[in-house]
Order: structure tokens, then sequence, then C-alpha cells
């Protein structure tokens, strides 16, 4: 068997069993928490009898054991049961929060990139000169602010004091969204609104360009350190003899080989940059999955926050599962091996 595929086939297998463990370990801390959620959704004039009917029908009734076989028969098939809170059914929640987090976040992954390449070469070219120790404090000044710390600054900045992008919400309220993907900017593309399309991406800018902040510095010392490492190997060695600018050795041989650690970070920073969505959402009234799962664990709306944390745990666990193979197809000694 092709060593790749067997190596994505055992990687899919271990995503598979964390995602069942997982769920299992979140379905039962939230319910060791001394709460009863069908409070908000029964009248204050409801019985006894109201409370047990309605705990039956909701798979309330048996054990731990038994409430999780119930909801995890249930959401395999899709159905993550109803919101308290909202009214509706958690899936079609997700359907709508989902897309536009996404959206930001790979904005976000986006402007981390074009910050980090960049980064990490001049970094890796003030090794040892002058200048190195000042690039330094500036990125560990970069690592020391939190992305929702960098929200509040960028809304100061950009929002109040020279209003030049807007902060709140995903779309202006004046322009109403396609029905579509749920990705306005693919929506907004297909379907010609080119004002509303240049208006959504107005309002990705900020909340993604502080959670960019907040991302990239590590993948600067990652890839800097990569760099010096490769700078030493023995084909780079050789391809300097040969006479090869050393721009090329840089741009062509060294980076590519530098940026499979760095691809492997991406991966393992992922469920952090995902997760800082939820603040930054909040800090920009951004509709997103982030925003809906305050809006859960305020109003303890039980069957949302499954939702949003398998949401979250099945994100975290895909990206990495990509990351491995791209990964396994770019490194050819797992080629060959």
């Amino acid at each position: 068997m092709n060593p790749i595929v067997s190596l994505l086939g055992r990687k899919l297998g271990v995503m598979v069993i964390t995602a069942l463990f997982l769920s299992m370990v979140v379905f039962i801390v939230l319910r060791m928490i001394p709460s009863d959620p069908l409070g908000m959704m029964l009248p204050p004039s409801a019985t006894q009898a109201d409370a047990d009917l309605l705990r039956k029908a909701l798979g309330m009734d048996g054990s731990v054991s038994h409430q999780y076989m119930v909801w995890l028969g249930h959401a395999v098939h899709g159905d993550l049961g109803r919101s308290i809170f909202f009214r509706e059914p958690v899936s079609e929640l997700l359907g709508v929060a989902l897309p536009a987090t996404l959206e930001l976040v790979l904005v976000s992954l986006v402007m981390a990139l074009l910050i980090s390449i960049p980064g990490g070469i001049v970094l890796y070219l003030l090794d040892r000169k002058r200048g190195e120790v000042a690039a330094d404090f500036f990125l560990v000044f970069l690592l020391s602010v939190p992305s929702f710390l960098w929200g509040i600054i960028l809304i100061l900045l950009l929002g109040v004091l020279f209003p030049v992008l807007p902060f709140m919400g995903r779309l202006d309220s004046s322009i109403t969204a396609p029905h579509g993907t749920g990705f306005l900017l693919i929506d907004l593309l297909l379907s010609g609104q080119w004002s509303a399309w240049f208006d959504a991406f107005a309002h990705l800018l900020l909340p993604a360009f502080a959670l960019a902040l907040a991302f990239s510095p590590i993948i600067i010392r990652v890839l800097r350190s990569s760099l010096i490492d490769t700078a030493t190997s023995q084909y780079v060695n050789v391809a300097r003899l040969r006479g090869v600018p050393e721009w090329r050795v840089l741009l062509l041989h060294m980076l590519k080989n530098a940026a499979l650690p760095t691809l492997t970070l991406i991966g393992v920073q992922f469920g952090f940059l995902f997760g800082g969505t939820l603040l930054i959402e909040v800090i920009f009234s951004f509709p997103g999955i982030g925003n809906l799962m305050v809006q859960a664990i305020k109003n303890y709306d039980l069957p949302l926050i499954q939702g949003v944390a398998l949401v979250f745990c099945l994100m975290v666990l895909f990206v990495n599962f990509c990351v491995d193979g791209l990964y396994a197809v770019l490194n050819p000694r797992l080629r060959v091996s």
C-alpha cells in the first residue's frame, strides 16, 4: 500500500476516535454542572408532570450514558438537538454561524502568512547583524499582545480616531445578504454585487488583522529558526558553490524546506486561532460561531453548547488531518519510506 495512503488512513482513524472521545467528555462535563436547562423551557405554571414529560421527550430521563447514546445517534444523522434559548434546531444555527467564522479564520490566516513569510525571511537576514536586537524586541512585543487587545487597539485607531474601516457586524445594515453558501465573499461575488463585496471584505479586515497579528509572531520565529538550520545543509552549500545567487538559494531552495516545520506549526496552532475568534467576534459584534458560543453559555443552552463544542473539535481535527496530509505529500522522505 502507498505509504501516504496508509499514513492518512491511520490519521483518519485517530481523528474519528478523538472526536468521539471529546464529544463524550463535553457531554459528561456539561451534565455535571448543577443547573437544570429545562427550567428555561417550561412556563412558571408548569407542573412536575410537565417537566417529566419534557425530560422524556428530550431523552434526558435516563442515565448519562443512555443520554449520550441517544444524543450520539441523532448527531450522526445531523440532528444536534434544539436550542433552548433560540428555539431553533442547533444544526441550522451552526449552519449560519460556521461559514462566517471560517471566512474570518481563512482571511486572518492569509494575512498571517503575508506577514510571517516576509517577516521570517527578514529576521533570518538580520541574524547576527545590526538591527537584530530591535527586530527581536518587536517580535516579543507582538507575542505579548493577545488578539482581543489587538482588536480593541485597531477599533480605537482605525475605527474611532481615524474612521477608515467598519468594525461592527459582517455587512452594512442597508445591504441584504444573498442566500447561498453562507460565505459572504463567495455569495456576493457570484451574485455580482461588487460594492457589497467590498463592504463585506472591509468588515473582515479589522477582526482578521487582529487575529493575524497575534498568530503571525510564532510563525515568524519558527520560520527563522528553520531557515537558520537549513542554511548549513549540504544541498545549500552545493548550490552556493555552483554560483547560484544568494536570493535564489534562499527563495527557491531554503524556503521550500524550511516551510515544512512551519506548516506543522500552523496545523497545531490552528486550534488557538479558531478559538481566538470567540472574543474577537464578541468585540466586533461578528455573527459567527464564537459569538454563538457566548450566547449559549450565557443562557445555559445545553444543546447549543454541545453543538458548538463539537464543531470546534471537528474543525481543529480536520485541519490537523489536512496539514498532516499536505506534509506527507510535500516531504519526500515520507513518500519513499
